[in-house]
């Protein structure tokens, strides 16, 4: 469904609001870098956060009906490390849900074909392997998941991809603007802004740790995390993932009524995929894997059942 699809607001406040908060942040945490270098590190980096959240909003058509307008309220490369068109291209095929954590076409899987896991090197497998605990995806997974998203582009800008040429040369400027507000106003330098990104990047994984499971039926994929706190606002409830994919073109602030309306229906419709908040989810997986880094029921097999549950 496309945001022309559905009854859309002329505008969003509330996504607006939050986007002048995630700029206020940024530009108070660059400010204070000479007071005080770890507050300046934690607002930049939940600034960064919030922005990348904001983001995904974006590509699903908020907060105008206008698309370039949308794009240009995030042009700035606060994030750094993923350029906007690339994350809106692959996270856009990511929204097939029939592929989710399809090892080959599903963008975003963490799992790998399992001919292809017996293959890797030994020194590979281990970190992939810390990394699948949510520790070990917040602290390696943004240099991981940088690795596994931009190695495959460069072979295609060396290819002449140009959609890709286009989406790095675009985030090159976004990173422009940020270097040159970094240089004239502020003293943070740029190794911090740098770290700051990557400190918001791994708070991003802590979201997309269990985002999706392994499962044949794949209206069981997609998780709900029953938060209402602070974690569940940084990341625009999208912790209410299965009702985000059911209605992907539906705004942040509307997504926990829908819930709260249809919960059963939602928690049927992914067989108690469930954890009640992000809690529950450090005491059990801060150290420990959920997933195997091979997909455990690999090729998948998508039953009948899959379009008996429409959204």
């Amino acid at each position: 469904m496309t945001a022309a699809a559905r009854p859309h607001r002329d505008l969003e406040w509330p996504t607006l609001a939050m986007l002048a908060l995630s700029y206020a942040l940024f530009v108070a945490g660059t400010l204070i870098w000479p007071l005080s270098t770890g507050a300046a590190l934690l607002l930049t980096a939940l600034a960064i956060a919030q922005y990348s959240s904001l983001q995904h909003e974006v590509l699903h058509g908020h907060p105008f009906r206008n698309q370039i307008l949308n794009e240009a309220l995030i042009f700035p490369a606060l994030p750094l490390f993923v350029p906007y068109i690339r994350f809106k291209d692959t996270h856009l095929a990511h929204h097939y849900d029939p592929n989710l954590t399809d090892p080959y076409d599903d963008p975003e899987s963490n799992y790998l074909d399992p001919a292809v896991w017996a293959q890797t090197p030994r020194w590979r497998q281990i970190l992939l392997r810390i990394n699948n605990t949510l520790l070990g995806r917040m602290v390696l997974g943004p240099a991981i998941g940088t690795w596994y998203f931009s190695a495959p582009d460069i072979a295609q800008m060396r290819a002449g991809n140009r959609r890709v040429i286009l989406a790095w040369v675009l985030h090159a400027a976004g990173i422009a603007i940020v270097l040159a507000w970094l240089w004239i106003f502020t003293d943070m330098p740029v190794w911090a802004w740098a770290l700051a990104a990557y400190l918001g990047y791994g708070l991003l994984k802590i979201r997309t740790y269990l985002e999706h499971r392994a499962h044949e039926a794949f209206r069981a994929r997609t998780v709900i995390i029953e938060d209402r706190g602070p974690l569940a606002l940084l990341f625009l409830n999208n912790n209410l993932h299965v009702v985000h994919h059911c209605h992907p073109t539906l705004p942040w602030y509307e997504l926990p009524a829908l819930y709260a309306a249809k919960g059963d229906h939602f928690r049927r419709r992914n067989e108690s995929y469930v954890f009640a908040g992000y809690g529950e989810i450090f005491r059990r997986y801060l150290f420990k894997a959920k997933d195997p880094v091979a997909h455990p029921v690999w090729p998948v097999r998508t039953s009948d059942r899959n379009d008996a549950d429409p959204a």
